[in-house]
Formats: structure tokens, C-alpha cells, sequence
């Protein structure tokens, strides 16, 4: 069995809020049942209602692709609903990262045996050089392939591998790409905070995210590591067909 790929952080945080603060209700309902025969039904309506949402998370492989929409915006609320919370504390980055790890536990799960037939890759274009003038939002193909940036690597990556990879300067324009598309599965990297908004954007179509590391800040020269993406459209997605002849990238004579 080939290795797990890489998760963004620890799900942990997430599920002991997700199944945690169910799971508690629950008891208090039995509880009050137990105490309150009075009223006992309405603690037990509680506590039947909180164990059906702790349960969600038990949705794995098909089931979890099945239901992905309905479970995917229940998970928002929570997502939403304890953030500002996790500000205070301090761990909001740690709690979004938390959250885009279980999202790709799950859809590792859902694609590592049935393979998706059809992905689409989303690259930012802020893994652009800022100085670079090579139109690679409107084809990833114009790059210069200097190797100041990680959008040559990417390029020759989607060539040798046969991927749909586009690079977006609008998180919109990536959602209304997706939606025409209609893929079986997203390989997106981005921005933690941009990788949250476009899963919950999206609820329909799996998406599998990595974050990027930001060394100047955000929007500005970012990296990330190809080698992330092709261990994910590897165990994730069935490989296309070959093509015919021996494709190389066009190397062009202006450079960055």
C-alpha cells in the first residue's frame, strides 16, 4: 500500500470541536432524561439530535462522495461558527489547517481505491514571479521556464503527466472554471484561508487542498512544492492515456 500523502495540519483540533460538542449534548440529554421524567422527552429529542450530528463524521469512501454537499455544509457551520472563537485563542490558522486536513483525510479515502477519471488541477498565480510578464492565467503553456518560479516546474509536471492544470488570479474565476468543468475531484493549492472558502464554496465537487508556504507574505512570490501534487493526482486520479510522440514544454527566449 502506497504511503499517505501529506496532510496540512492535524484533524484532531477539528473533530474534538465537530464530534466533541455533540457528543457532550448528547450525554447531558441522556442525563436530563434520566433526572427529568417530566420533560424527559425533550432531552431525549436532544440527545438523539446530537448523536445523529456527531455520527456525520463516520461518512467515509462512497458514502462520504454520496453525501458530500449535505456534509460538507454542515461542516461549515461548525467551521464558521467557532472561528471567531479560535481568533481569540490564537489558533485560527491552526483550526483552518485543522479543518483542510480532515477534508483531504476524507477525500484521500474516497479516491485512494475507486480512482477519480477526471481532475482538474488549480494553480494561484501568485506562484508567479511578481516581475514575470509570461501570460500564464490565460495558458500555463506561455511560461518562460526560467526557473525563478515554481510555474515551470508545474508546467512540465501537467505535460509529462497529462493534467488540466490552470493558473487563476481570481478565486471566482476558479469556481466558475470548476463548475463548467464538472471534475471528479479537485487537486487546488492555495492559500490555507482561500483553500476553506472554495471547498465551502463548492461543497459538490471533492477537492483535495494544499496550502502554500508564503516566505514573502501573502499574494507574493509564493511556493509550494510540485512533488505535493504529484503524489495526490498519483494516488488519487487514474492516469490518462499516452500520447503519441515524446511532448516537451516550449522554451522561449524571453525570461522573467
Amino acid at each position: 500500500m502506497s504511503e499517505r500523502l501529506r496532510l496540512p495540519g492535524r484533524p484532531a483540533l477539528f473533530l474534538a470541536v465537530r464530534f466533541g460538542v455533540p457528543g457532550v449534548l448528547a450525554l447531558l440529554g441522556l442525563a436530563g432524561a434520566a433526572a427529568m421524567h417530566g420533560v424527559s422527552g425533550w432531552w431525549l429529542l436532544l440527545s438523539v439530535a446530537s448523536l445523529a450530528e456527531a455520527s456525520q463524521i463516520f461518512q467515509q469512501g462512497s458514502s462520504y462522495l454520496r453525501h458530500r454537499n449535505t456534509l460538507v455544509r454542515r461542516d461549515s457551520l461548525w467551521v464558521r461558527a467557532v472561528r471567531p472563537l479560535m481568533r481569540l485563542l490564537g489558533c485560527e490558522e491552526a483550526w483552518v489547517r485543522s479543518f483542510l486536513a480532515w477534508n483531504n483525510e476524507r477525500v484521500e479515502a474516497a479516491f485512494s481505491r475507486a480512482k477519480a477519471q477526471q481532475a482538474l488541477v488549480l494553480l494561484p498565480h501568485c506562484i508567479q514571479l511578481a516581475s514575470c510578464k509570461a501570460g500564464v492565467t490565460e495558458d500555463i503553456g506561455n511560461c518562460y521556464q526560467c526557473g525563478q518560479c515554481p510555474v515551470g516546474e508545474a508546467l512540465e509536471s501537467s505535460l509529462v503527466n497529462r493534467w488540466d492544470a490552470r493558473i487563476f488570479n481570481r478565486s471566482h474565476k476558479a469556481a466558475r472554471c470548476a463548475k463548467e468543468c464538472k471534475p471528479d475531484l479537485m487537486v487546488a493549492v492555495s492559500c490555507a484561508d482561500r483553500l476553506l472558502k472554495g471547498i465551502l464554496k463548492l461543497p459538490e465537487t471533492p477537492c483535495f487542498g494544499i496550502p502554500l508556504d508564503l516566505p514573502y507574505g501573502m499574494c507574493v512570490d509564493t511556493r509550494f512544492d510540485t512533488a505535493e501534487v504529484e503524489q495526490a493526482m498519483e494516488r488519487l486520479v487514474r492516469p490518462r492515456p499516452e500520447r503519441s510522440g515524446n511532448i516537451q514544454p516550449f522554451h522561449a527566449d524571453e525570461i522573467a
